[in-house]
């Protein structure tokens, strides 16, 4: 018997292409044992197993396909009695001219030189080797998530894999594992099933397997077992490009093979379905092309429904700060603000919105890998430490008594998430009422405090929750001020809104809010 992994380290096959193996009948279902947290196979909880003669069965099927032959004429060569004999003497033959095994990401020269059908037109002649770009693309490109949430896709995606008229609205719908089970999919079951499992290995590089199945386990408990093996071994190899073998029937049922290319963004995966009889160099080239291909990719993200939660970070006493320093100075101060910000709101996953003056506005989505709502508490509890510690740095260098603080606002809600774009910009915009709630609650916070909504810090955990140390500031004549730990206030009954000065602050005069003093263990979540 050999195991998966030792078949797939042998070999250089991909999980998928074993997979697709399987399905066409090459190889047999493996028999699929436990394994002890110290076993060798590297701590696995289990591992397939399959008979000895399989590493020779998919050696010949990388000769065969080496002669020129498609996966159809393969799997049927192998059926036949005498498969093996026959492979035998095709391995004798070339034996001095085996093309070489190649991992996930790696080129095959000798697959990409292997005989094509003379109708045929090369890979350069269909997409054009010196303009291509997304908008010239003519196989099925499309871009997901790292909660494997659709983002974007092209029209022969939507016509040759989704086959929907336009795309669900809301974030939650666009899951690809929901995706792929609609009616109008316009791939079989069993392609289906091998896409996701596809999909599932390329995010395993990025995702843990724990999360993977937590995303399963929502969306179709039944394509759980598609996760069998990603557990056992090592996460997948990321090249700059990678590429994948992936086959599926078209519309006369014939066994098509494709190369899958995924590129990894932070944002997401770009993936492109390209026929694996065409010479892939230009559409390698276009896409080791990253910040190109981000940037497109972005301007033509589409608008969703989302949750999010909104943090919204101002610098009090801004005006008076930037009369008191020469502008150079006040220049390098913000800066180093922004500066000092954009690592901590990357750790927590945060998105730039926008800048206001001096002001920022980040957006944080649903992670596979932690928790946003959480992720915005911590950030801004970090953002708060940071500047306490520009602050010293510049009353030191200044020696003045000026001490510099963020205002932060922080709110949760489900509203459109699109983009602003120039010729050299863009900008992610959230459209809806949260966002200014955010600003609002940042114009009220003072003294460099954080305010969040009840909204948000009721949708945390029981375990978050306890590490986050919240409440009101009560006031009292009689008893005098008492701060009260896990509550909340209305707006309207912390400050007098009859005030001039607090005028905007009218709109939110109802909203509960808490002031978060503190967050232990800001690890995320």
């Amino acid at each position: 018997m050999i195991s998966s992994k030792a078949l797939i380290d042998q070999t250089g096959i991909s999980r998928a292409t074993l997979n697709n193996y399987i399905q066409l009948g090459i190889l047999p279902k493996p028999d699929v044992q436990s394994l002890s947290a110290s076993a060798d196979e590297g701590g696995a909880r289990v591992l397939g197993f399959f008979p000895d003669d399989a590493l020779e069965r998919v050696q010949a099927v990388q000769i065969l396909k080496g002669q020129g032959l498609s996966m159809a004429q393969v799997a049927e060569r192998l059926a036949q009695t005498d498969a093996l004999l026959e492979v035998q003497e095709l391995q004798l033959e070339t034996a001095g001219s085996r093309p070489a095994m190649r991992p996930i990401g790696k080129s095959n020269q000798a697959n990409q030189a292997r005989a094509t059908n003379t109708a045929s037109k090369p890979f350069s002649d269909s997409l054009g080797n010196l303009s291509l770009s997304l908008d010239t693309l003519t196989h099925p490109a499309y871009m997901l998530n790292y909660n494997f949430e659709l983002t974007w896709f092209n029209e022969p995606a939507r016509k040759a894999v989704f086959g929907f008229a336009t795309a669900p609205s809301k974030s939650t719908d666009r899951n690809l594992l929901n995706l792929l089970t609609r009616p109008e999919v316009c791939l079989t079951m069993e392609d289906q099933r091998s896409l996701v499992g596809l999909l599932l290995q390329l995010a395993s590089s990025r995702i843990s397997y724990e999360s993977l199945s937590k995303l399963v386990a929502q969306s179709d408990p039944d394509l759980m077992p598609l996760l069998e093996g990603l557990s056992s071994e090592e996460q997948a190899q990321e090249q700059a490009v990678n590429e994948v073998e992936f086959f599926q029937r078209d519309s006369r049922g014939q066994i098509v093979c494709y190369r899958v290319y995924a590129v990894y963004f932070r944002e997401g995966i770009l993936v492109v379905h390209a026929p694996a009889e065409e010479r892939g160099d230009d559409l390698v080239n276009f896409l080791a092309r990253r910040d190109q291909v981000i940037h497109s990719l972005l301007s033509k993200r589409l608008p969703v429904m989302t949750p999010l939660a909104v943090l919204v970070a101002d610098l009090q006493n801004s005006v008076r700060i930037c009369s008191e320093l020469p502008p150079d100075e006040y220049f390098a101060l913000v800066n180093q603000i922004w500066a000092t910000m954009g690592p901590i709101l990357r750790k927590y996953t945060g998105t730039h919105g926008k800048h206001v003056g001096d002001g920022v506005v980040y957006y944080f989505f649903p992670q596979a890998e932690s928790n946003y709502l959480f992720n915005a508490v911590a950030c801004a509890d970090e953002l708060r430490q940071a500047m306490r510690k520009i602050s010293a740095e510049w009353q030191l260098k200044k020696n003045w008594f000026t001490e510099l603080q963020l205002n932060i606002g922080l709110h949760e809600g489900q509203e459109w998430l699109g983009s602003f774009q120039s010729a050299n910009h863009i900008e992610f915009a959230v459209l809806g009422n949260t966002i200014n709630q955010a600003s609002r609650l940042s114009d009220f916070a003072r003294h460099g405090s954080i305010w969040a909504t009840k909204d948000l810090i009721s949708k945390l955990s029981n375990d978050e929750r306890s590490r986050i140390e919240f409440g009101v500031l009560r006031k009292s004549q009689e008893n005098g001020d008492r701060f009260v730990a896990s509550s909340y206030a209305q707006i309207e009954s912390i400050i007098d809104l009859n005030q001039d000065k607090h005028e905007k602050l009218r709109d939110i005069s109802q909203l509960a809010v808490a002031e978060i003093k503190r967050v232990s263990n800001t690890r995320l979540y």
